[in-house]
């Protein structure tokens, strides 16, 4: 007895040291992290809305994380799985094997388990092939990168005999038990319904709020629609549409031009490069104002658009360019003209020889930020704005039966989604079902039929989100991932 007794009294005395050595503030993580904020910054990811949105959701989950560590006598953890995509400097050079993109980004999944700062961080850097040496400078004594990386940061490997003569719980089998628990759907409804219920019916005033000031706004206003670039919460957007009705009250002449139009709330006012009219979240009033006057001037260079996108489809075999607002990035229509402009030069004075309507029915995007061209699963071709007008060429004559096929595909899909989403609605009452950009048909298709096998009575009159993560938003929407469990 007293030799377990001595050899107890030991474990706790390494274990004080061994803890109290690891301190890590909440200010230090902040700086050790720094690299990492630095790859996966949404600023960084303007051109790319789907990698941006994962990454703002995924920053928020892990800030929310990094928070509750920090709390004492927070003991309720659960493995956290987050993705982000990472900026690489130099993509070829990496020996990681893990997905990376043209775009010179990869995507890493994080797993968060531990239970103090500094593991944390390491676990995130490592995770993200980053560096840790530049934690060494901090004011903590952390061990060596050998330790720091191990899944149990404990100094003696006990025989399992001791543990099983004091009672104390091993924390190597907590840990694996810890990862091979993995979220499930139905766990994480059980654990977050009745959270979610209570944000929802707090939110319904303000959302009957919201419908009632949207229609009365398109109404007044004759427009086609008003959207949110952004996830931003049901009373930010309440507030956005009072601040446009006083504008209407104050100044309703400027507004005659804006019959058929649709206005977006989103980062920066102006004019999209599909035609809506941006209303920067955090411009005055005088912004909004010139944006309005400025529609008859905004109609006539929209028209020389459309005639450049015309004389390009020309060039190009008929295929029709377009412009997708889900997967590309918000551009004025200033810069999208500018874009066309670049590429009809190019390609008219390479004189490339298509042939007249060769290519109908087909589509194509530009890009700025790509150097090779590639044909997406919806069928329509993403073409570099800097791209060799013969490899242009080549790849969509050696693409273009693909892309016919992804086209009626895509179509298919769509046409499934919506069954499926109805279908899903109806079956677990719920009042919304709907999913993010970042999320595919396919992805939603495999989703909802999978949701259809179960019996899910939490979800009667509820909003469902179907995302990349488990959360519940501010309003009472329930976020789940599209590949749950």
């Amino acid at each position: 007895t007293f030799y377990y007794f001595i050899r107890l009294c030991l474990e706790k005395m390494l274990l004080q040291c061994v803890l109290q050595s690891r301190t890590l503030s909440g200010a230090d993580a902040i700086n050790a992290l720094r690299p990492f904020y630095f790859a996966v910054h949404p600023d960084f990811f303007g051109q790319h809305p789907k990698e941006r949105e994962v990454n703002e959701n995924s920053l928020k989950r892990l800030n929310g994380y990094l928070e509750n560590l920090q709390k004492p006598g927070f003991r309720s953890f659960k493995p956290t799985q987050l993705t982000f995509y990472v900026r690489e400097r130099e993509p070829n050079s990496s020996n990681v094997q893990e997905s990376f993109s043209a775009s010179g980004f990869r995507a890493v999944s994080i797993t968060l388990h531990t239970r103090d700062l500094l593991s944390t961080v390491l676990d995130i850097l490592n995770s993200c092939s980053l560096s840790t040496e530049h934690i060494q400078s901090l004011s903590v004594n952390s061990q060596s990168h050998k330790e720091a990386k191990s899944t149990v940061n404990r100094p003696i490997k006990w025989d399992k005999t001791y543990y099983s003569f004091t009672g104390f719980k091993d924390p190597e089998e907590e840990l694996e038990q810890a990862q091979r628990m993995e979220t499930t759907l139905i766990s994480w409804l059980d654990d977050n319904e009745a959270s979610a219920v209570k944000k929802l019916k707090k939110s319904l005033p303000l959302r009957k709020e919201l419908e009632r000031l949207k229609f009365e706004l398109s109404h007044q206003l004759q427009l086609s629609d008003i959207r949110w670039q952004r996830s931003w919460g049901i009373a930010h957007r309440c507030s956005q549409l009072h601040s446009l009705g006083r504008l209407v009250q104050q100044r309703p002449e400027i507004l005659k031009n804006v019959k058929g139009r649709t206005v977006v709330f989103t980062d920066r006012s102006g004019m999209s490069a599909a035609g809506h009219i941006m209303l920067g979240t955090m411009d005055v009033h005088h912004h909004w104002t010139k944006i309005f006057e400025r529609l008859p001037n905004y109609n006539k260079l929209q028209k020389r658009l459309l005639l450049l996108e015309d004389r390009i489809s020309q060039l190009l075999g008929g295929i029709q360019v377009i412009y997708i607002e889900e997967l590309q990035p918000l551009l004025t229509l200033e810069e999208y003209y500018e874009t066309l402009d670049s590429f009809y030069n190019k390609l008219r004075e390479s004189r490339l020889p298509f042939h007249p309507r060769s290519l109908r029915g087909l589509q194509m995007i530009l890009e700025s930020d790509r150097y090779a061209p590639r044909l997406h699963e919806y069928g329509h071709f993403t073409i570099p704005t800097v791209c060799d007008p013969a490899t242009l060429q080549w790849f969509i004559f050696a693409k273009a039966q693909q892309a016919r096929e992804n086209l009626k595909r895509k179509e298919e899909m769509m046409v499934t989604e919506k069954e499926l989403i109805s279908t899903s609605t109806e079956k677990f009452s719920l009042d919304r079902l709907y999913k993010e950009p970042s999320v595919s048909s396919a992805q939603m298709i495999d989703c909802c039929k999978r949701l259809l096998e179960e019996s899910l009575p939490y979800l009667q009159g509820m909003h469902l989100c179907i995302s990349h993560f488990y959360s519940v938003l501010q309003d009472g929407d329930l976020c789940i991932p599209w590949n749950w469990k």
